[in-house]
């Protein structure tokens, strides 16, 4: 006679529990996204120093600086929205990279205390992008494995929980396979 009540209590346990759980994953998810921004944000804002640092030494290489400010407002301009920031970094990657060969080629400007510092900061910010980023990756494949599997794909299904999407990522280009030039140790000379 006490054994049905029991089982239904358990039962209301575990489902609270449960929810508790995705619910959880789910502000994670969200908090997450908010940090990606954030990070590109501090990004964002350390490109007018480095653009004002680095003019000097630099007045040949314009385009770097509009690449730079035109990557910077469409961070500014995305708002929360991930596919937005993506895009907004992947900006400011290629007006790094320009800056990286121009800074690299010129010993000069390599040994510049300011260029270095503001090198090292975006250097910083990258990593903390990436981190967050694998956040998550993470938190999203918890999410989602617990709501597809038993018992996770029947009580996420009762309480109208939907798979997370995560970082969205192409699905067929060179990243998806390794060739036998990516296997090939590089050669660092230092003349």
């Amino acid at each position: 006679m006490f054994i049905l009540p029991a089982l239904l209590v358990l039962a209301v346990f575990i489902l609270i529990g449960f929810y508790n759980k995705l619910k959880t994953l789910q502000v994670h998810i969200k908090a997450s996204i908010q940090e990606i921004g954030n990070q590109l944000k501090r990004q964002a804002d350390l490109i007018p120093n480095l653009t004002e640092s680095v003019k000097g030494y630099l007045t040949h290489e314009k385009d770097i600086f509009k690449m730079l400010t035109d990557a910077r407002t469409s961070i500014n301009n995305a708002g929360g929205d991930l596919t937005k920031l993506e895009q907004a970094q992947g900006m400011i990657n290629k007006a790094l990279s320009a800056l990286k060969v121009v800074v690299e080629s010129n010993p000069q400007i390599q040994a510049s205390g300011v260029v270095t510092n503001l090198m090292n900061e975006l250097r910083d910010t990258a990593d903390k992008i990436m981190y967050s980023r694998r956040t998550l990756i993470d938190l999203t494949a918890d999410y989602n494995t617990a709501i597809s599997t038993i018992p996770g794909v029947w009580i996420a299904a009762m309480l109208g929980f939907k798979e997370e999407k995560g970082l969205d990522t192409p699905t067929s280009g060179q990243h998806i396979s390794v060739s036998q030039e990516d296997t090939v140790t590089p050669k660092v000379k230092l003349n």
